[in-house]
């Protein structure tokens, strides 16, 4: 609760002029609007600006990560099981071994994150590469702008397969009055759908019509918004709330099929390249990232469980070595992105994020299988979008076809990942 009313509410970033000279208050919302500006200056600025407030209360961040941590460390022991990640594991009957399947799966594959980050530094014509040059579109000069209403018409145009009733649905949903779409003061950064057993799911946005990201993360929220809507209608109370770990299957499981209708529609080679960077960043935000995130929360728990002191410097080092790790030797790791770890809101909901990346290479399989497949394998979907908690997560996703005991799924999503960079690579 402390660091939330800290980074929502009382953090200021002050003000800041784009691109094109229009002064904005920067914020967690503009942050990534700022992020993808066209003028590397401009993001520059706008990356040292924001990690500032966050330099100046670190220790006071620091301090509330390392409580959360001691209280999962609390918890965990009280309960007698081994450690933090198994206790934490134990709700869905997951074994520790899909976490470190997933671990040592992006380990192993890190040479192509490596590659894909040296075709963006010479596509862009930069002498060296900043995390301030990692969300910013390859080809800048093709610009994507969607309204709101623009942008549902192609999600439900991508998320036909799935069926009339899935589409009608939604469409009354998005065109109606159940999402807040734009950022606004003190509102929570990010995105994110609230279901319940007899009333329709809600989202919250910060929708920007610029940001052709946004499209994909309405998609990723309206996948859970429709999983709560089937699981409510098939399930009874107890049994209609859905985990975590299958829910962020059927929200990426929108946005694959919303790249592959981009995709198939691109005007030409550019634009095909241009969706093509997008879906690598997908992968890398979700896979890569989110894994990374995991691997640091596996770590300081550890650290907290060894009796080992959590202090602004023991998270800043931990963080910079993993940052090394997973972007490279020929990448350029600013001091300020150390000070990343204090900003996530994840790491206080500690081995949640994992299950992007888990949910995301399910996501791959399951979207492939549908696509390719017929009534049958549409059928098997749905019925894992009606199953709430009815059945343990690894069981739901096994009866919709993909097994995520095995590393399988994820090394499936890498090697697309490669592939991908190879295309982009004669593309562009």
């Amino acid at each position: 609760e402390a660091f939330r009313k800290l980074n929502d509410a009382d953090l200021r970033f002050g003000e800041i002029e784009d691109h094109q000279g229009r002064k904005l208050e920067l914020s967690h919302a503009t942050f990534g609007q700022l992020m993808i500006s066209p003028d590397r200056a401009v993001r520059k600025r706008a990356f040292e600006q924001y990690y500032k407030p966050f330099a100046d209360h670190e220790n006071t961040l620091a301090a509330t990560l390392a409580g959360s941590i001691h209280r999962d460390v609390y918890y965990a022991r009280a309960r007698n099981h081994d450690s933090s990640l198994s206790a934490a594991l134990f709700p869905d009957n997951v074994p520790t071994e899909v976490y470190d399947n997933l671990v040592n799966s992006v380990r192993d594959s890190l040479p192509a994150v490596h590659h894909y980050l040296e075709v963006r530094r010479r596509k862009m014509n930069l002498s060296d590469i900043h995390h301030y040059d990692t969300y910013v579109p390859i080809l800048s000069g093709i610009k994507k702008h969607h309204t709101w209403n623009q942008a549902v018409d192609v999600i439900l145009a991508a998320l036909a397969p799935l069926g009339s009733e899935y589409t009608e649905v939604l469409a009354e949903g998005l065109r109606g009055r159940l999402s807040d779409r734009y950022p606004n003061r003190g509102k929570q950064s990010g995105a994110f759908s609230c279901g319940s057993y007899d009333g329709d799911p809600f989202i919250m946005m910060n929708f920007k019509e610029e940001v052709l990201n946004d499209v994909f993360t309405l998609a990723h929220e309206a996948g859970h918004s429709m999983h709560s809507w089937y699981s409510a209608r098939s399930q009874p109370f107890q049994y209609y709330n859905y985990t975590i770990f299958v829910a962020e299957v059927a929200s990426t499981f929108n946005e694959q099929l919303l790249t592959e209708y981009l995709l198939n529609h691109a005007a030409d080679d550019q634009e095909r390249a241009y969706l093509i960077n997008n879906e690598l960043d997908s992968i890398r935000a979700t896979v890569v990232r989110q894994t990374m995130f995991a691997e640091f929360e596996k770590r300081t728990h550890e650290m907290a469980e060894a009796g080992e002191p959590l202090t602004v410097q023991s998270f800043r080092s931990v963080y910079r070595e993993l940052l090394d790790a997973y972007f490279g030797p020929e990448f350029v790791v600013d001091k300020e992105l150390e000070l990343e770890c204090f900003r996530i809101p994840h790491f206080y909901r500690a081995f949640y994020v994992y299950k992007y990346a888990t949910g995301l290479s399910a996501a791959v399989a399951l979207s492939r299988r549908v696509l390719g497949g017929g009534q049958q394998e549409l059928d098997d979907y749905l019925r894992f979008l009606s199953g709430g908690c009815s059945l343990d997560p690894l069981d739901l996703l096994r009866a919709a076809g993909v097994d995520m005991t095995s590393p399988a799924p994820i090394q499936t999503t890498l090697k697309r990942f490669e592939t991908l960079t190879s295309e982009l690579d004669r593309l562009i």
